[in-house]
């Protein structure tokens, strides 16, 4: 017999499957196809809706929509302002000088200064332009600035300009008009007298294409040579001289800046009952006379446009009031002077004298001579510039008829004139194509 072996015999151990938690007989479902997006929001609006949404956005915000996507820029085109914004002023600061009877402070800073016109406003300079403290500022339009040399040229001298884009930070130095631009060039040149100069157009808000002039007295009539600036390119022509308007003055009297108001330019002469005017379609000079009433009283005015409409008008001190006189409608003028029609009378002046610390109080003579308006604001702001002799620099709003005193951080006054700075309007990349 075959013995049986004694002991323990090892049962096999059985595989467990471990189950994970949770777990059932039940099959995963199948995965769920995911659904389709929604539309942007941006792309559910209606074309009003988009339109009436970024018509209420400052003109900063709104150039930042613009660049969204095309739909948004197409839409932002057509809710951009008709005139350009105001992004600040440029001027010299002065010193403050001493009041009268010290001699008037012409104590000014070579290099230009940018003043914001508000917190939203870019910090613009003029450091891109390292020769800028050898020129002046004569205008401002359009997006550019406009310079002649500081240092005076000698008579029958034309200067070269500078033209700056603060914005794009791009220069051009145009060189003084040849000669050759004038036939009988050496005829004039002994009576010539340089006058100023001034922009007259821009054909690409984008590009450094633009016009501008300069104008001298030929034999005591006005003659403008036109620059053509075309990306850096530049060619001078020299127009026949206004032999219709005669100046039987010294040249001197006449302001070498000029104003741009509803559509035209104008220049100030003073201790004189008219301007000098010019169409820049048909570079055409002119007389403008301003209101006899304001000529016979030997009255200080400014030229300048109202805020409201752009219409032109004229600020003025008489009779110790501040008047404004706007240039009246064709159907309207039989109660007209000149032309002109006394809109309202802003103030008295004693209140403006009264406003500026340590004028005296009861001096007539010198709160007359010491205080008056030297600018209508370009930007039309509604507001005017005030300057004095000895007592700083002032913008007055001529609705509230609040004053604000002028002065930069360095403690300078504001120079003058002051050079509402805009951007090149419409921007390039909202241009129309034939522009």
């Amino acid at each position: 017999m075959t013995q049986k072996k004694r002991g323990k015999t090892k049962k096999k151990a059985k595989t467990k499957t471990k189950t994970p938690p949770f777990s059932n007989s039940v099959p995963p479902a199948p995965p769920v196809e995911p659904e389709a997006t929604a539309p942007a929001t941006n792309d559910v609006l209606a074309e009003d809706a988009l339109r009436d949404i970024l018509g209420r956005l400052s003109v900063a915000d709104l150039l930042r929509a613009a660049l969204a996507c095309h739909r948004w820029r197409r839409v932002a085109s057509r809710c951009l302002p008709r005139s350009a914004p105001l992004l600040g002023y440029f001027f010299h600061p002065t010193a403050p000088g001493l009041p009268s009877p010290q001699p008037f402070c012409k104590d000014f800073d070579p290099h230009a200064a940018f003043a914001p016109f508000d917190a939203s406003s870019p910090r613009l300079s003029l450091d891109f332009a390292p020769d800028a403290d050898r020129f002046l500022l004569m205008d401002s339009h359009q997006g550019l600035l406009l310079l002649h040399p500081a240092m005076q040229l000698p008579d029958g001298v034309l200067p070269r300009l500078l033209v700056l884009d603060p914005a794009t930070r791009r220069r051009t130095l145009l060189p003084a008009p040849p000669r050759d631009t004038l036939p009988d060039d050496r005829r004039w040149r002994s009576s010539r007298h340089y006058v100023g100069c001034a922009l007259l157009s821009r054909a690409h808000p984008g590009r450094l294409c633009f016009k501008a002039l300069c104008y001298a007295l030929d034999g005591g009539h006005p003659r403008a040579w036109v620059a053509t600036v075309n990306d850096g390119k530049c060619v001078w022509r020299a127009l026949p001289r206004a032999t219709h308007i005669s100046v039987d003055f010294d040249p001197y009297w006449f302001e070498g800046r000029c104003v741009h108001a509803a559509g035209k330019m104008y220049w100030h002469i003073c201790n004189s009952a008219r301007l000098l005017a010019l169409d820049p379609a048909t570079l055409r000079f002119s007389d403008m006379l301003v209101p006899d009433f304001l000529a016979d009283h030997f009255c200080m005015f400014r030229i300048g446009e109202t805020p409201e409409d752009g219409r032109l008008c004229i600020l003025a001190v008489a009779n110790q009031q501040l008047q404004l006189w706007v240039r009246g409608e064709a159907g309207g003028m039989s109660d007209s002077d000149n032309g002109w029609v006394l809109e309202r009378v802003i103030m008295d002046m004693d209140v403006v004298y009264d406003a500026v610390p340590g004028l005296p109080k009861h001096d007539d003579k010198h709160r007359f001579w010491s205080v008056w308006p030297s600018d209508l604001d370009a930007g039309r702001t509604g507001k005017a510039f005030i300057r004095t002799w000895g007592y700083g620099r002032y913008s007055l709003d001529l609705n509230t008829r609040k004053m604000e005193r002028l002065a930069t951080k360095r403690g300078k006054n504001y120079g003058h004139p002051m050079f509402a700075y805009t951007l090149a309007w419409p921007p390039a990349f909202l241009a129309a194509p034939e522009h």
